[in-house]
């Protein structure tokens, strides 16, 4: 039995990567063709009459190569246009046959191959990757049964309840129509117009004010499913559920210094980091987890569990893991898999079925229509990235760019000329079925009452929040509408969200010199630590260190550093006045990665100066550059003993910044202070 389960281990695992081997194209070593197969003699001059004479219309090759360049760009997506992916495994902890007969999560020794996309929402393709803004974690599981897609973000809400109204808020975070401008940000009128009254939005704007909205990594960042599904079982017993993905190396994020600094500095930081951590081993992981509420529990709770602006308390309804998914390959192609990859709210398998949530609902239309639109047609699903592992058989037939080649006459289903194939099969063969909910209302346009309470868990997500969290929620808010134009739009937020927390809107409005937001403090005071980041999982590993090397370094401290540094799995890079080998004490030299020049301290998670204490000025004033940005960063610093002149002396005992007395107590104190993260309690005014 166990040899048997190993060879369809190892079947399902290597479907997906054989399939997509058969359209892969090596060019190394081969003639040069045209599309059509012919080889060419010439491919730097186009077929002219005479050396200076015009271009001939009879130029096929010419006219094949710039029509094939005229139409290489495909329509972006209108959201998630920036994003980035992998190809993966997932594998289950424990059978869920309690719960679902969806048959990729009933044998723990299977392994399902996955694809997964991170994405910006609302910047261009050419945006940069670490604006505040809503994340996307999408992932596809090519399982024997089929393809099913988990569309999530890294924030479990949404700022709409019904589907309707998703146009008018993408149109309303997109750049002013007048003038295309800002870029991938909500920091404008028509964002802050649609948010005052459309106040539902309040939740997710409490998160997209907060951390999460600058993720530090994709490694590190939380994904959800938002809606919520139902499992069904093999006795057809219904369990609604919402899905998670935790990622092992905890929750972290940039503060928002950084990130506009690093969108300048390096724009493509997230995909980048996910791209070397992959081809270095570092494998991202994230425990999957479910929430599972009995179907007799639908209204048991204080809100409707139908409402994609809420979430469910984790310490109300525990996430059960069972699960988890592991990023082991970049892509060969990133336009043919990244670009080329459509996922779907619908594509679901047996086993698993949908809610009558209204902004699931439309998303259910919404995600195939854009298809057809940015993939060409209907044939979408036969592009290499998008093919079910299972072969497909039906009787759709031609569209745009079909590239299934079907041999019988019979494109029509009830037929005899084959048999009446291909045949349905039951429900108890393994066919997919609805689940059968009885529905029974009048047809309406409105929202149920069980819809109406819009700051509950805006406010919960606020008392959650530590007082570092907290200031930089109030930051932001400062932030975003000090680029509001409008003051009435201004006024309306802050009264709005006074109805979250008066306490942080009066120092909002202050600082906007608008008036004190109306009411008394708020009655909301529920929490729920689960959503604060500062009580994630904290390690050092695959953080970046940067090593400031100077002329005369010291060997063994050097070699000391260097060897802790890889016991803690960091990363550790070391950087020079230029690019030159720097010699230490003893002769030896280091090659470094980078230079004070070119690097910049936003592109490292802390900073070791190693040296003589002999260096010249233009490296003196960079370091200096180096240390006060990290510092200012809360982020961990160590400098050697005898590069102490490089610090400033009122941070030599602040949290986080360790001054080298000897080399097993300074390198011992700075994996600790690496393994923080940040140093909140650091005193940045000085």
């Amino acid at each position: 039995m166990g040899n048997q389960n190993n060879n369809e281990n190892n079947q399902i695992k290597n479907a997906k990567e054989k399939q997509l081997d058969e359209f892969k194209v090596d060019n190394q070593g081969k003639n040069l063709t045209t599309n059509q197969g012919l080889t060419m003699s010439q491919d730097e001059f186009s077929l002219k009459a005479g050396d200076r004479g015009p271009t001939l219309m009879e130029d096929f090759h010419f006219r094949e190569k710039i029509t094939h360049f005229d139409h290489e760009r495909i329509p972006e997506r209108v959201v998630h246009a920036r994003g980035t992916g992998a190809h993966g495994e997932f594998q289950l902890y424990e059978s869920m046959k309690e719960y679902t007969k969806a048959g990729f999560l009933q044998d723990p020794s299977i392994k399902t191959p996955i694809f997964v996309r991170f994405s910006t929402v609302a910047g261009f393709r050419g945006s940069a990757d670490t604006v505040r803004d809503i994340r996307g974690f999408a992932v596809k599981f090519y399982t024997q049964e089929g393809n099913y897609d988990i569309v999530a973000n890294n924030i479990p809400v949404f700022f709409i309840q019904d589907a309707i109204k998703f146009p008018d808020f993408v149109h309303a975070v997109k750049p002013e129509p007048d003038t295309e401008v800002p870029q991938a940000s909500s920091a404008h009128d028509t964002f802050w117009d649609f948010v005052a009254n459309n106040q539902e939005s309040a939740h997710t704007v409490m998160w997209a004010m907060s951390d999460r909205a600058i993720p530090k990594s994709y490694r590190m960042m939380e994904g959800f499913g938002i809606h919520t599904f139902r499992f069904i079982n093999e006795s057809g017993k219904s369990t609604f559920f919402k899905v998670h993905f935790k990622p092992v190396l905890g929750v972290h994020s940039l503060v928002w210094d950084e990130t506009q600094k690093i969108a300048g500095k390096d724009p493509d930081f997230n995909r980048k980091d996910l791209q070397e951590a992959i081809n270095t081993g570092n494998y991202p992981e994230y425990e999957v987890g479910v929430q599972l509420l009995p179907e007799d529990k639908e209204f048991s709770l204080d809100f409707d569990i139908l409402d994609p602006t809420k979430i469910w308390p984790e310490e109300d309804i525990p996430v059960k893991i069972i699960g988890k998914i592991t990023l082991n390959k970049n892509v060969d192609n990133f336009f043919a898999e990244v670009e080329q990859v459509a996922f779907h709210p619908g594509h679901l398998v047996p086993g698993i079925d949908f809610t009558n949530d209204p902004l699931l609902q439309g998303r259910l239309f919404s995600y195939t229509d854009t298809q057809l639109t940015r993939l060409g047609g209907p044939n979408f699903h036969e592009i290499p990235i998008n093919r079910s592992v299972v072969t497909v058989h039906n009787n759709q037939r031609d569209g745009h760019s079909r590239q299934t080649i079907n041999t019988t006459n019979v494109s029509y289903h009830n037929n005899s000329l084959s048999n009446n194939t291909p045949k349905t099969l039951g429900e108890d063969q393994g066919g997919f079925a609805n689940y059968q909910e009885k529905v029974e209302g009048n047809i309406v346009r409105s929202r149920s009452k069980s819809f109406e309470d819009h700051f509950s868990q805006a406010a919960m997500f606020y008392n959650s929040m530590s007082n570092v969290e907290k200031k930089h929620i109030i930051d932001a808010f400062k932030f975003e509408l000090s680029k509001v134009n409008n003051k009435d739009i201004r006024q309306q937020i802050i009264d709005m969200f006074g109805n979250v927390n008066i306490d942080m809107m009066t120092q909002v409005a202050q600082y906007l010199g608008a008036n004190l937001p109306k009411g008394e403090a708020s009655k909301y005071n529920k929490v729920s630590p689960a959503l604060s980041q500062e009580n994630t999982i904290k390690k050092s590993d695959t953080l970046k260190v940067g090593i400031i090397l100077s002329e005369g370094y010291n060997l063994d401290e050097f070699n000391t550093m260097i060897k802790a540094l890889n016991v803690a799995k960091t990363m550790p890079e070391i950087i020079g006045c230029n690019l030159s080998p720097i010699k230490g004490s003893d002769g030896t030299s280091q090659l470094p990665k980078h230079s004070l020049l070119s690097a910049d301290p936003v592109l490292f998670d802390a900073i070791c100066v190693l040296g003589s204490g002999n260096v010249d000025p233009d490296f003196k004033m960079r370091a200096k550059m180096f240390i006060e940005e990290t510092y200012k960063h809360f982020k961990p610093i160590l400098v050697s003993q005898s590069m102490t002149m490089l610090l400033k002396p009122e941070m030599k005992d602040q949290p986080g910044v360790t001054v080298g007395d000897s080399k097993d107590k300074f390198t011992n104190k700075f994996i600790t202070d690496i393994s923080a993260h940040r140093h909140w309690d650091r005193n940045i005014t000085i």
